[in-house]
């Protein structure tokens, strides 16, 4: 059974992971982590798939160099701005 799963969310999982090696002195706390997630996701167009076939076109259609410039762009104004407002390690 096919489940309706908005892929951006793991495209921004991808790249936030790379990203974040990038800042050495931000915090990186579970609250951070989903803050900054949270304001790059509302940024961008979800991409909801709910057929293999769906997902398949959808990766591909997200594969590209704009696609990848416009997530990593919303990403790092999500890190700059949580990064000043930090959770410090919050639980």
């Amino acid at each position: 059974m096919n489940e309706l799963k908005n892929y951006m969310e793991d495209l921004v999982d991808i790249h936030l992971k790379k990203l974040l090696e990038e800042y050495k002195d931000i915090c990186k706390c579970h609250k951070c982590i989903l803050d900054i997630k949270a304001m790059a996701l509302n940024n961008l167009k979800p991409r909801y798939g709910a057929t293999q076939r769906g997902n398949v076109f959808i990766r591909i259609d997200e594969s590209t160099n704009e696609s990848n410039v416009k997530i990593i762009s919303e990403i790092i104004k999500a890190i700059e701005t949580v990064s000043k407002n930090p959770h410090n390690g919050d639980k």
